[in-house]
Order: C-alpha cells, then structure tokens, then sequence
C-alpha cells in the first residue's frame, strides 16, 4: 500500500477585508479532505499542506469559491501594494464628501438646487468611494457572516437610496427646500428628508481609518525583505590565486573567498586558511567575538572582527542558517492568529439585530395601518440610524492620537491589531545582549599592579579585536594618551604582544603566558575563574617573566533595566530572560536586574521553540529583542517588541517599535497600548450607544434628521474628545 505524499505550497490571497475574511478562507481550505492550511492577514498569504491528488489549481478554485483571488507569488514579482488605490479613493472621496456636509449642516448656504449639486457630488462617493464595503458585504452574505463592512454598506446604501427616493418621488426635490434644524419629535413620512451627508460623510471617515490600517499592513513582509539584505551583496572570490569580486548569487558551494576585517562573510563556510574573531551577537546573540582559525565552521551575514580569512563555501542561497532564519520569521509570521476587529465583532450581533427591527418596524406599520409611506420611512430611518459616523472615527482617532503621543515617547505602533495582545500579555520574554546589556564590549575591572591598564591598553590599541577595543577606549578615557607600541603582533587567537616602554608586553589568554613559560599565579587564577564564572572575559596581562594583573572585560546591564523589569512586572508581566549567551553570563545578570526564570545557550530557533513552549503553556508572551537571532522569537511571539537600536530585521519582525535603546520604553508602549485600547473600547461603546439608544425612536417613526444629525455630530465630538485625552501619557522614563 503506497503512501500519499504530501505537498506544500503559498498562495496570495486577494480581496480580503478583514481578520474574519482571512478566518472564512482557512475554514474552506480545511474542509478539502487531506488539506492543511493556515491563512494570515497581514502577509495575505496562505500555507498550504495538500495531497498528491490534488493540484494547485483545485486550491485556487476552492479560494475563488469562497469570494477571493488565489495565485502562487512569482519570485522576482514584488508585493502588489493597493494602499495608492485606497488613498486616491480617500482622496476623491473627501473631496466631494466636504460640500456634501457643508451644506447640510449650514442652512444659510443652501441656495436653490443645492440638494441636487449634494446629489452629484455624493453619487461617486456612496458607489465608487464606498465600493469596497459594497464588495466585502456582498462577499460576507453569501457566506451568512455580517461585519462592520455589511453594517456600512447598509447605512449608507440606506441613506442614500432613501435621499434619491425623497428627490425623485417625494418634495426633497422642489426648489427652495431647507434643511432647518427643528427640536421636534413628530410622525412624518419622510419625503422630504436627506441623508446624503451620512452616507458620505461615513464612507469618507471608514476610508481614512481603513487606509491608516493598510498602511501598517503593509509593512508586514518587510521582516524578511530586512533579514535577506543582511547578507553580503558580493564576494572576493580566490580564482587561481587572484581576488575577483563577484556578485552573491554567483557564488558557487566549493569556491574560496576572501573576507577582510570588517566585511561580512558572503555564506556558510569553513576558514581553510588565516584566523580572526568573528561577531555572531547578530545571529547568537554571543556578546564576545569568537575567535576562529583553520577548520572552524563560519555563518554567513556575521562580520570579520580581526584579521583576514580565506572561507571555502559550504552552503549557498537558500541552505544558509540565514535564509533558514528567514523561513523561520515568515514561519512564525503565517501562524501568528490575526486579532479579529473589535467593530467586526460587534458588528456581527448588531446587524442581524437591526435588519430584523426594520422589517419588524415594517411589519407593525403596516399591520397597524400606518400606510406604506410612514411604515416605510420609519424602516428606512431604522437603517439609517444604525449606521453611526462615529463608528468611522472610533478606532482611526484613538490610533492617530495615541501613535502620535507614542512616537513624541519614542514608541512606533505598526498597527491596530497589536493592541489587544498587550492587555492579555501576562510573560514578558526579554532578549540579553543589546536590550537588557548595553550589547559591546566594556572595561569593568583592573586587578594587578598600577601600571597594568597603561601598559596593555597601550598593546591592544594597535589591535583591531573587538576586546581589545574595549581596554584601549577605556584607558585612553582614564588615563589620557597611551605610550606608543613598537614590534606589535597578534598571536592567532591567543592575545597580541609588543614592546612599551622598553617591557614585552603580552595581553591575552593563559594559554599566551604558557607558551612563554609565565606562571599566572594563585591570586590572578581565582580573579580569572570568578570573572568568567559569571560570564565575562578576562584578559591576563605579563611582562618581564612575570604576570602582572588581570583585566575583566564584559557585556555591561543598561543603568534602566532593573528599574524597567520591576516596573514590568507591576504591570502583572512575569519576566523571562532569554539568550544564546552562556549560563554563567545570563545567570549574572538575571541576578542583577531580578529576573527568576533564565534560557541561555539557545540558537534562533531554539528561541521559537522557547516561545512556543510558553504559548502552549496557556501564556500570552510579549517578546522584548533587538537582533536578527531574534526576529523570528519576535514574529512568533503574540507581541513584539523590537528595540530601535537593534537591526532592521528585528525591527519590522515586531508589532511594536522602542525607538530608545531603554528598556523601560518597553513598559510605555505597553502601558500606551493599553490606554489606547481602552479608549478605542470606549469610543466604539459611545458610538453605538448613541445609535442604540436612537434606534427605537426611529421604529416609532419619531426621528426628525436634523435630531439624528445632532445625535450623530454630538457622539463623533465626543469620540474625537475622548481620544485627545491620550496626549496627556505620561512615560515612566
């Protein structure tokens, strides 16, 4: 019996409007027999596992079955961007929609026939502007599901289908009509009212707030886009023993490069000749360089800290630990569940709820021998109230407000959906190096004689390793200008000796004052061995036959981080420290900034999988990173939290963006998200509220439209009210 294989393959999904349209695509793919598939949001991508029995084209049809467009994503075609085609329709759409409500509002500016110029300027706003929530709804009810998008087009196909009915049959259309404001409640029919300024008003405001949306979707590929241009752009390929700079792509598996200090290794490879230290914090998240000689194994995209190497290539394009990360980050990306709208989910209760009170609002008039006009107006008014321009301003404003008192703090929000993830975060998942540590090297001891510092920074600083950096930069700090070096060389990955001051120096490893026959000594051994204990480098220092001291060098904690882990864990945050650095180090700062649960020694995925363990956990897990090793644990997590200061990679992976290198900008942003998205709850409370509580005098045919104006003006001036209070957050940095 022959088993089936399975296949993988990514679809781009188009004409998706919302969490729930991404939610209706993965239910019919799953229902096929043998499909897997998961579908997300942001990306407009879909997984899909599949059997042998069916094709590509079976799949696609399944998507095209449920409304949407499905095709595989051509490899040099860039992501199609429709947020130019929203903000023409925006534009447009405004630009029309302003006079529209001028007029209705001012009656002292409504000339003859105005109600007919309103009519023509609000046609192609109520058709073309609005088109795309006429389109989603049409999607939506084929499929039984109501979302904010039925909810507008009814509204506003309701307000403005009545308008016509009023100009065309009823006396809307006479010369000389006035839309006066009247304080009254009274039964009418209606004939005479207008709503075009509703109808354009609220597709005007629900296309800013969906063109601010699509503007942060956007940004969600540029993740990988970030993570693949890490990598070297050409190479110094050995071609009988000449240099030739190629480009990456026509690197072979087997060709010999050249890697400079300084450059970046073009791909995965092994050094055949030369030897150096190499900076892998980027991928590792290892503070001090490794130091690398014949026969080790290197990672392309770190970067050559020291001397020169001659690589022979072992793993090109898509095999390389980079590109193995980028799948990881697009990995993580697919299976991060999109927060469905707030609006989408109550809009789902309360259109049913509405549609059923107009035509029972119908149906009791009629029966009630109200006559066809009166029954028919109090339906319509039913609808049209339904339909809360505040709604448009609910999210958008509050957004507005609170990523622009964000950025002032030095905290980017990508986008609406991050926010809901920061009220349920209850684990905060906290790289080391770069975001809990300062992420370079620092001097912070000096045990010997005095002139020790002077003695090796004045060695080291003719060295270009990132260690000896550290020493040469805080002697020159202390004490001024060093003695110059004469004779200086570096020993391959044991230290460097010279001659200063008429005393051989040697600054390195023990290893280096054996070789020389120095005994390092009791005292400067215990020194050495507590140093490293808890993580840091020590750097033994000689002359004259004789150990002389011994320098500790480190990856030093930020003066905020204690500060900033207390003020998380008050926000009910129970913090983890998470690091591909060794035990000894992360244990040491754990202690020191007061963080109980540490994972060291960990790889990039190592720290999806870390994640995925806490989510399986029942925990809701913010992630706190700033180096690529971290965007893919930021991807996975339900909110990261990318610090500015760190790589591009890291950055776009994050929902969030700390733009200061501190990591109590991270306790703002959630703090801030949090604000935001009470105030964003409460607004769209108000504009139903309103709304609800208008409803049952429209059923009773009572609702006079300039009483419906008002009520709708007055809940979008509360609503915009509401969201400039966020300007007065108060950081805790």
């Amino acid at each position: 019996m022959s088993v089936e294989t399975s296949q993988r393959v990514e679809l781009v999904i188009g004409g998706m409007t919302c969490a729930s349209c991404a939610a209706r695509v993965e239910r019919k793919l799953n229902k096929v027999d043998g499909v897997s598939a998961t579908v997300n949001y942001a990306t407009e991508k879909a997984q899909v596992d599949f059997p042998g029995a069916l094709s590509v084209d079976d799949l696609v049809g399944v998507v095209e079955s449920a409304g949407y467009t499905a095709q595989q994503p051509k490899p040099d075609e860039p992501r199609t961007d429709d947020t130019d085609g929203l903000r023409r329709r925006l534009l447009v759409s405004a630009v029309l929609a302003v006079p529209v409500i001028v007029l209705a509002m001012v009656p002292a500016w409504q000339f003859t026939y105005w109600q007919w110029v309103s009519l023509v300027l609000a046609a192609p706003v109520v058709t073309w502007g609005a088109w795309p929530f006429h389109r989603a709804t049409w999607t939506n009810l084929r499929h039984g599901a109501a979302t904010m998008d039925t909810l507008i087009s009814l509204g506003v196909a309701a307000a403005a289908l009545w308008s016509l009915y009023a100009l065309l049959f009823g006396t809307a259309g006479v010369p000389g009509m006035r839309h006066g404001f009247v304080w009254t409640m009274e039964r009418g029919s209606g004939a005479g009212n207008l709503y075009l300024e509703v109808a354009a008003g609220v597709t005007t405001f629900l296309l800013a707030g969906r063109y601010f949306e699509a503007r942060s979707k956007r940004r969600s590929g540029a993740a990988l886009r970030a993570l693949l241009e890490l990598g070297a752009k050409d190479v110094a390929v050995l071609e009988d023993g000449a240099e030739k700079r190629v480009p990456i792509g026509d690197l072979k598996t087997g060709d010999e490069f050249v890697v400079r200090p300084g450059e970046k290794i073009a791909t995965d490879g092994v050094v055949i000749d030369g030897g150096s230290a190499v900076d892998l914090s980027m991928l590792t998240g290892e503070s001090v360089p490794v130091e690398v000689t014949t026969g080790d194994a290197v990672v392309g995209g770190t970067v050559n800290a020291g001397g020169r190497l001659v690589v022979r290539a072992t793993r090109i394009g898509a095999d390389t630990q980079l590109a193995q990360m980028a799948r990881l980050v697009e990995d993580a990306q697919t299976g991060k569940a999109q927060v469905q709208r707030l609006a989408d989910r109550v809009s789902a209760v309360f259109v049913p709820v509405v549609i059923a009170l107009a035509v029972g609002t119908l149906g009791f008039w009629l029966g009630a021998g109200g006559g066809a006009d009166a029954a028919f107006t109090a339906a319509v008014a039913v609808l049209i109230i339904a339909c809360p321009c505040a709604l448009g301003l609910a999210t958008p404003t509050a957004l507005l407000v609170g990523t622009g008192r964000g950025a002032q703090l030095g905290i980017l929000i990508k986008g609406p959906e991050v926010l809901e993830s920061t009220r349920k975060a209850d684990t905060v998942v906290l790289d080391k190096t770069g975001t809990v540590t300062a992420g370079k090297m620092s001097l912070t001891d000096v045990h010997g004689e005095a002139e020790v510092l002077r003695l090796a920074a004045a060695v080291e600083h003719a060295s270009e390793h990132p260690i000896a950096r550290a020493i040469a930069g805080a002697a020159e700090e202390r004490l001024g200008a060093l003695p110059p070096v004469v004779g200086f060389r570096t020993v391959e990955g044991l230290g460097v000796v010279g001659e200063v001051e008429g005393k051989t120096v040697l600054a390195g490893r023990t290893a280096l004052l054996d070789r020389h026959g120095i005994t390092l000594g009791d005292e400067f051994a215990q020194v050495k061995a507590a140093a490293e204990e808890r993580g840091a480098t020590a750097v033994v220092v000689a002359w004259d036959g004789e150990a002389r001291g011994v320098l500790v060098v480190a990856d030093t904690v930020k003066p905020t981080s204690k500060q900033a882990v207390k003020e998380l864990r008050a926000l009910g945050l129970r913090p983890v420290l998470l690091t591909g650095d060794n035990a000894g180090s992360a244990k040491a700062v754990a202690a020191e900034v007061g963080i109980d649960e540490v994972v060291a020694e960990v790889l990039p995925a190592g720290k999806v999988d870390v994640v995925k363990r806490l989510q399986a956990e029942g925990r809701v897990v913010a992630m706190v990173g700033d180096g690529v090793n971290d965007a893919a644990a930021l991807a996975q997590a339900d909110l990261g939290l990318s610090m500015g200061t760190g790589t591009d990679a890291a950055i776009e992976a994050g929902d969030l963006t700390l733009v200061r290198g501190d990591l109590r900008a991270a306790v703002d942003a959630i703090r801030l998200s949090r604000r935001t998205l009470g105030t964003i709850k409460g607004n769209l409370f108000w504009a139903f509220a309103y709304n609800v509580a208008a409803l049952p005098l429209a059923a009773l045919g009572l609702l006079n439209p300039m009483i419906a104006g008002a009520a709708m003006a007055f809940s979008s001036v509360f609503v915009v009210s509401n969201s400039l209070r966020l300007r007065g957050f108060r950081g805790v940095a």
